[in-house]
């Protein structure tokens, strides 16, 4: 998301900007609990947790470099709805709540990012409802792994089952079932905690339509993005040779 701004909006916010790491199972908000930093992810994950009955709980969003922890804050609330654990360590760059709503106010492009991505968060949590509710585990599970590929950039990942169930809101026997059939047609493999891709093209025929859907929406916003930066270097290198 940084990496989509104008170069002076960029500049503007590193000072107050820290580069941490997060690590695998960190806690970074609880439901419900006060936001006091937002976390722009570079290379790790993060999974929006909801809770259920009897201290249950199911993913119901994935952020990765794409987007920020955090988004309640740019909508005026302090309080996190979601359980905010980290998936895959990695880095992140992190502000103080009172910074991010001085530069949340003055930087019309950061406005403009986070309106988008909260747009498109909104249509995958819609999405993952609709997904848990209708398909199958394994399906389930093909769309899961095929998310944080995409996240991370890598067809290796470390994730125990336990947590899988967790991400899923599944029994862990239904993970090892799941991962099985999945071995079985040679599209990932299982070791220690570790899942590898195999065979991505199948993995994707593997999932269900949910994944591609909330992919393909992603992408003509990237390609929107894109556009509108190309239009905006078109139009102020105009302005400045006339």
């Amino acid at each position: 998301m940084l990496a989509g701004l104008p170069r002076k909006d960029y500049l503007n916010l590193l000072p107050v900007l820290e580069t941490v790491k997060l690590v695998f199972g960190q806690i970074l908000y609880e439901s419900q609990a006060r936001i006091r930093h937002v976390y722009f992810p570079n290379d790790c994950f993060v999974s929006m947790l909801t809770g259920v009955d009897g201290g249950r709980a199911a993913e119901v969003g994935l952020i990765g470099s794409e987007g920020m922890v955090g988004l309640p804050v740019a909508l005026g609330i302090a309080v996190s709805p979601f359980r905010a654990v980290v998936q895959g360590g990695g880095t992140a760059m992190r502000m103080k709540i009172a910074d991010f709503r001085r530069e949340f106010s003055q930087s019309r492009s950061l406005r403009r990012e986070l309106f988008l991505f909260t747009h498109l968060l909104m249509i995958q949590i819609a999405q993952t409802a609709a997904c848990n509710r209708f398909h199958r585990v394994t399906q389930r599970m093909a769309r899961w792994i095929l998310m944080t590929s995409d996240r991370i950039k890598s067809n290796e990942f470390r994730i125990t089952q336990q947590f899988l169930a967790l991400m899923l809101g599944v029994r862990r026997v239904g993970v090892s079932v799941a991962a099985s059939k999945l071995r079985e047609r040679n599209l990932m493999a299982y070791r220690r905690g570790s899942f590898t891709i195999l065979n991505h093209r199948g993995l994707v025929a593997a999932a269900c339509g949910c994944y591609k859907k909330v992919k393909d929406v992603y992408a003509r916003s990237q390609g929107r993005k894109d556009l509108f930066h190309q239009r905006r270097r078109r139009h102020t290198g105009n302005r400045k040779a006339g």
